[in-house]
């Protein structure tokens, strides 16, 4: 049975969203950059309200004044992670963010150009202004208004364009094929029909796998608790604590904060949280990691751009600060009542990494769910998932030799990840 995509030979950046290698990202920015630049195109009317909100709010105006000002004019910074001259002012910022809300990804064998958003923002987003104001929740209230029209055109059949046999952009083209040489098999399609039957590009993003690709570990076995997503291994912690400083260097876990003050968070203090994330070339719905009834669903706004000065620059922000967001990106938390008595309530949580506009939750409070039901899914961009067991739950995990961090590998969702041990 199959259980991963296999990519080219390439370098890239974690998760495979952005690439490594600075001249494909250089090369696409600067075709944003030119359209920009030749564009007589008015801004769209979010990206305008956001302008006019910059340009009438003191402390938008502030934050998004110092964030450009602040990146370095040394030679290290006279350029941009992306080999092109710095974006020094909001103006610019917005010019290309415009250009880009009428764009699906193409492929590209060096690299899904995944986080547009992050190309522009890499470096401002690491200064002391680019912390504060991507903190602040209007900025964050209109970050998401542009996100949420982007993700509009990204369920149009116009952004199916990409979904082509060109041989070097088309998502099924020779270069496509290659890095994917399985996905007819793997995934739900029919490539007798245009753009393999998909009918935009949300709808590829979010592909089902097809039956038994992904079986369930032990389905009739409460003692095994299955991958939730395809993802693979960030963190495992244990007896983590209610409130802690979870934005200094290594980024503890907070539990009243990562699930925003809900009562039921108190359930998991001194217990243990497993972290995982997702890769642009795989899958991203959801599953039920155990069988059990859901007791309560919440959606949690949050922001989308905020990374932890701790970590330093990161040239593929906010890659590496993947626990720090748990408490403050846009997320959504599914608490289920485990029909295992050893592990009763758990809860997953799914996290939206910048490009992401929607985590959308498909269970509703009271559902019974099997193990390997789905739950929900991400929509456009990078993510990172959580789970949660509380301090008397004896879990062991199988993480397939591998030491959790940023150079991990996909392990299949669905499969065994882990094993309640019997005390």
């Amino acid at each position: 049975m199959k259980t991963d995509i296999k990519p080219c030979n390439k370098t890239y950046t974690v998760g495979k969203w952005m690439p490594a290698d600075r001249q494909t990202l250089h090369d696409w920015m600067l075709k944003i950059m030119r359209k920009a630049d030749e564009s007589s195109e008015p801004l769209l009317p979010v990206v305008d309200a956001f302008k006019t909100f910059i340009e009438t709010d003191p402390r938008a105006w502030m934050l998004f004044t110092q964030m450009f000002d602040e990146v370095s004019e040394d030679e290290a910074h006279r350029l941009s992670p992306a080999g092109l001259p710095q974006v020094r002012d909001y103006q610019h910022m917005l010019a290309l963010i415009n250009v880009i809300m009428t764009h699906a990804p193409e492929f590209d064998e060096t690299g899904l150009v995944g986080f547009p958003f992050n190309a522009i923002l890499n470096w401002s987003m690491a200064t002391q202004g680019g912390w504060s104001g991507f903190l602040d929740e209007r900025i964050n209230q209109h970050i998401k208004a542009i996100l949420n029209e982007w993700a509009v055109f990204l369920r149009s059949k116009e952004s199916a364009a990409v979904l082509s046999e060109d041989p070097r952009s088309g998502w099924f083209g020779e270069d496509a094929r290659r890095a994917m040489p399985t996905f007819v098999d793997d995934f739900i399609c029919d490539p007798s029909l245009p753009h393999h039957g998909f009918t935009s590009w949300d709808d590829f993003f979010t592909r089902r796998f097809r039956e038994g690709v992904r079986p369930i570990a032990a389905p009739e076995n409460d003692d095994v608790v299955v991958n939730a997503c395809e993802s693979a291994p960030y963190r495992l912690a244990k007896e983590v604590q209610l409130k802690d400083k979870f934005w200094i260097k290594s980024q503890p876990y907070a539990l009243q904060f990562m699930m925003n003050n809900d009562p039921l968070a108190s359930h998991f203090v001194g217990g243990t949280i497993y972290q995982a994330f997702l890769s642009a070339l795989s899958y991203h719905r959801w599953h039920a990691p155990v069988s059990g009834r859901v007791v309560k669903t919440r959606i949690i706004d949050g922001t989308y751009y905020s990374e932890t000065l701790s970590e330093g620059e990161d040239t593929a922000g906010p890659n590496a600060s993947q626990g720090y967001i748990t408490e403050l990106a846009s997320r959504a938390l599914i608490f289920i009542e485990a029909d295992h008595p050893d592990i009763g309530l758990m809860c997953f949580m799914a996290v939206g990494m910048a490009e992401v506009s929607t985590c959308e939750v498909t269970v509703y409070e009271g559902q019974t769910v099997r193990k390997g039901d789905q739950l929900g899914m991400f929509h456009f961009g990078g993510s990172t998932h959580c789970l949660f067991f509380g301090p008397k739950v004896n879990i062991e995990f199988d993480l397939r030799g591998q030491t959790p961090g940023l150079d991990s590998s996909n392990i299949p969702v669905n499969s065994a990840l882990a094993r309640i041990i019997s005390r």
